[in-house]
């Protein structure tokens, strides 16, 4: 191996392994350099009396190339890769007790230095719900508060959409994003450009290496570092057996607050969120219950001012009626003792307004709604 291979591609090698897990990286990252303990590695020397012989059978077919495979590939994607062994390794994790050993970053590792809020929920969710997630990563991009997500399908996308608008807008807080693959491995593939972006404008992170595709056990493994870089996690949309109560479960492990968004009792989406808010969770209906729980101030107007028009008459009935819960136009007319033909018109300007969505003929409300 040449001299002039950094620390940093040994400890990309090391986790590069067959049969590599996070524990067993970690037990190797504290044995020593990364270049020490691969050679060990790559002499079959006992690095651990813990290892499994089957491990080290497998480690014993490495490449001796492969650090410098690893720099070389990191280079080209524009990826750093940091261990514990570094004065770069993000604080916040440092101590947590099951923090990964080594980290691969696109971005800047600053962005964790701002106030960080996870958004998450369902990647399955409903028009409302993403419009929420949308509006609350946006309010707290624009207040300088960093937006945490999986950059899931659902609600955690939507939420680092809303800190993109923010940011066009010229908010500070970043976006940061915990993924589950290798960083040269998006997914899903029609997130690229979001991925690009948020390496752009914050930091996009994982402990899997260059390559890594996004195998299921790896999402859960993934919610632990973002529950751990996170100082409040929102839940908008989950069912009971979500993936977002894994996160939810690694956040209360360590601490970290976790509040709910209420949703419809009628709507599988919303069975998570609302047996949570049941539990205790503090819950999450205007950008102000979450930066209370951030202990900041909120004394002062932030500006967020709705610039839609106020419905009004049979608009507002209609809204009315669709908060917490999609309906159909005939459940609308029965209800409000309008002809469908009236309530059409309403629902028509209503969703030109920007008030109300509708999928294979339900509609519902983009926004909590009060009629008073």
């Amino acid at each position: 191996m040449t001299s002039d291979t950094p620390e940093w591609a040994y400890a990309a090698a090391l986790a590069s392994l067959p049969l590599q897990t996070h524990r067993r990286l970690r037990l190797l990252i504290t044995r020593g350099s990364p270049s020490d303990v691969w050679d060990k590695v790559l002499h079959h020397k006992i690095v651990a009396p813990s290892l499994e012989p089957h491990v080290l059978q497998a480690w014993s077919t490495a490449s001796s190339c492969l650090p410098r495979q690893m720099h070389e590939r990191c280079l080209t994607i524009e990826t750093q890769v940091v261990s514990l062994h570094d004065a770069a390794y993000p604080n916040v994790l440092r101590a947590d007790p099951d923090a990964p050993a080594v980290l691969f970053v696109r971005g800047n590792l600053e962005a964790l230095e701002q106030r960080r809020v996870a958004i998450i929920g369902t990647r399955k969710a409903t028009q409302a719900g993403r419009h929420f997630a949308a509006s609350l990563g946006q309010q707290l991009s624009t207040l300088g508060v960093a937006v945490v997500s999986g950059l899931a399908r659902g609600i955690d996308v939507h939420a680092h959409r809303g800190v993109e608008r923010a940011s066009n807008d010229g908010a500070t807080g970043k976006a940061i994003a915990v993924v589950a693959s290798g960083l040269d491995v998006v997914y899903p593939r029609e997130h690229v450009q979001l991925w690009n972006w948020v390496a752009s404008h914050g930091a996009l992170i994982s402990e899997s290496p260059p390559g890594t595709s996004p195998e299921a056990f790896r999402f859960p493994l993934r919610n632990r570092i973002l529950a751990g870089i996170s100082e409040v996690v929102v839940v908008i949309e989950s069912t009971e057996a979500g993936g977002s109560m894994i996160t939810v479960r690694e956040a209360e492990k360590r601490g970290v607050t976790v509040l709910a968004v209420p949703g419809s009792p009628t709507l599988h989406t919303s069975q998570g969120t609302n047996a949570l808010l049941r539990d205790g969770c503090a819950p999450v209906t205007h950008v102000d219950d979450v930066l209370v729980a951030l202990g900041l101030d909120t004394s002062r107007q932030h500006g967020f001012v709705d610039q839609r028009v106020t419905p009004m008459g049979l608009c507002a009935d209609v809204l009315g009626q669709l908060v917490g819960e999609p309906r159909t136009i005939d459940w609308l007319a029965i209800c409000l003792g309008e002809s469908v033909f009236a309530v059409a018109v309403a629902l028509g300007r209503l969703e030109q307004s920007g008030w109300v969505t509708q999928t294979s003929g339900w509609w519902e409300a983009l926004v909590a709604y009060s009629q008073s």
